[in-house]
């Protein structure tokens, strides 16, 4: 059996899940998963598979899905770096897949892999119930990844009216804009190199680079710059306050933690691991009975 962080015997008919990542040795995935699974009376396992631990060094994406599948899990889900690598390894994509360009959700059946995104109806969810009344003329999104890809479409259909992104890879963010121009209109999405973020005068920003992880810490964003009237959203859920929150709450902005996106997105794969529709409200009392 493929060895990873969290190894343990388990029964034949157990339902087998995961995650592949870096870095995500904090993940509350494996708790919301598993006390959901046992909620509904099934034999639930959530593993982690940190491509960063030296016992996954000489393992490629390729191999831990071979394995796995092999293995008999259900599926995985798939965080930083691979929500876009992992497409070249599917033999489907679900329509949010293929709309968003990337893939978090792997669901393993009758000899093929099926790549789904519940990142997009996992943020736009936390963000109804968490910042449904602010403005949304002039957003700027931090981060044009698997995620970024994610969050962009999820904020067009939250209503964006503009949305100005900005990514230190060029190529990645070029192509995120003209993608978007083309579905919503070249008028309502621009890109940025960061020269300058100080003129945009934006009624809120998103983040969704990996900065801000445990294992990258810091902020994407100049603090000088946050102000009251602004909102600010992090996808960054380990830590839950992230140095990019705690600069924006002492600036008087409304903040909007990683956990809504964590939470729901996690409804989805449950769901679509299992067959079974979950409690989500359940989940999310899991989730934040972890701590901040």
């Amino acid at each position: 059996m493929l060895q990873h962080a969290n190894t343990t015997d388990v029964c034949a008919d157990t339902v087998l899940t995961g995650l592949i990542g870096r870095g995500i040795g904090q993940s509350r995935s494996p708790a919301m998963h598993e006390a959901e699974g046992a909620a509904n009376g099934l034999r639930y396992a959530y593993r982690l598979f940190d491509m960063d631990k030296p016992d996954m060094a000489n393992l490629s994406l390729a191999d831990v899905l071979d394995r796995t599948e092999a293995e008999g899990f259900a599926g995985l889900n798939i965080t930083f770096p691979f929500k876009i690598e992992i497409i070249d390894h599917l033999q489907s994509l679900s329509d949010n897949a293929r709309k968003v360009g990337a893939v978090n959700t792997v669901v393993f059946r009758d000899g093929k892999r099926y790549g789904h995104n519940t990142d997009l109806w996992g943020y736009a969810e936390g963000f109804r119930t968490g910042m449904a009344d602010v403005a949304l003329d002039r957003v700027l999104l931090l981060g044009a990844g698997g995620a970024g890809v994610a969050v962009a479409n999820a904020l067009f259909d939250l209503g964006v009216k503009s949305l100005w992104i900005n990514d230190t890879n060029d190529t990645r963010r070029t192509d995120l804009v003209s993608a978007l121009a083309d579905r919503y209109g070249a008028d309502r999405v621009s890109g940025t190199d960061g020269a300058d973020l100080s003129s945009l005068n934006v009624d809120g920003l998103v983040n969704a680079t990996p900065v801000g992880m445990a294992k990258l810490p810091g902020s994407p964003f100049p603090k000088d710059l946050l102000r009251p009237d602004m909102w600010v959203s992090d996808i960054v859920y380990f830590p839950l306050e992230t140095q990019l929150l705690a600069d924006a709450r002492a600036a008087g902005c409304r903040v909007l933690p990683g956990s809504g996106m964590a939470v729901y997105q996690a409804v989805r794969a449950f769901e679509l691991f299992t067959g079974i529709a979950p409690d989500a409200a359940r989940m999310k009392r899991v989730f934040e009975s972890l701590g901040i």
